[in-house]
């Protein structure tokens, strides 16, 4: 049976990594838009990472969110954060979808891939 509470309303806590400029830009972006102040946005490269039940590698390596009880990764943690801003959450409920959701992980598996020179490139345009 489904929860009757909307997952909005669950809370949701995020943590990203502050030194990482696209990182940055991204959640800047998602802090715009959580006009509610639904996500408590955590920042690893701040040393806030202690209330987190996950290893500080593995959060700097994917994403995560915890949304209520649960702990998300990938995906599924972007997923979270969309349910949690309202002009997001249609595309975060479709994310709910196994095959939409296998399609979106696989997209993130990607950017993984590309990541690290996104980041030098992003530090280079900083700069400049």
């Amino acid at each position: 049976m489904m929860s009757s509470t909307p997952s909005a309303a669950q809370p949701l806590t995020v943590w990203y990594d502050g030194g990482c400029p696209l990182c940055r830009r991204e959640i800047a972006g998602m802090r715009r838009l959580d006009r509610a102040g639904r996500i408590d946005f955590v920042d690893l490269a701040s040393g806030e990472s202690s209330s987190c039940p996950v290893d500080r590698a593995a959060l700097l390596a994917r994403f995560h969110a915890r949304e209520g009880d649960r702990m998300l990764s990938g995906a599924a943690a972007f997923g979270a954060m969309w349910r949690a801003i309202p002009l997001l959450r249609p595309l975060g409920l479709l994310a709910r979808n196994r095959l939409v959701l296998a399609g979106l992980e696989q997209a993130y598996r990607g950017f993984l891939r590309l990541r690290p020179r996104l980041q030098r490139l992003a530090v280079r345009l900083e700069r400049s």
